[in-house]
């Protein structure tokens, strides 16, 4: 019973958790929306983007490619 407990627990923990983490939308110059999974991290030495897509799936684009990067509601 008490490791059930401890399991539900965490699930619930977890969940709350990546419920916690916004996602957001890049514009590209090419006119492409990209929707990601979290906050994108700017590298600033390289000049790249770093993010997460939908499918999670890493990936980078150089920063001057992106118009407008905007907190998705």
């Amino acid at each position: 019973m008490k490791k059930l407990m401890a399991a539900l627990l965490l699930s619930g923990v977890a969940l709350s958790v990546t419920a916690c983490s916004s996602d957001y939308v890049m514009s590209t110059k090419t006119g492409d929306m990209i929707v990601t999974q979290g906050k994108p991290q700017v590298d600033s030495d390289t000049g790249l983007i770093s993010y997460t897509d939908q499918q999670g799936n890493e990936h980078q684009i150089n920063d001057d490619q992106i118009v407008q990067m905007i907190k998705k509601d």
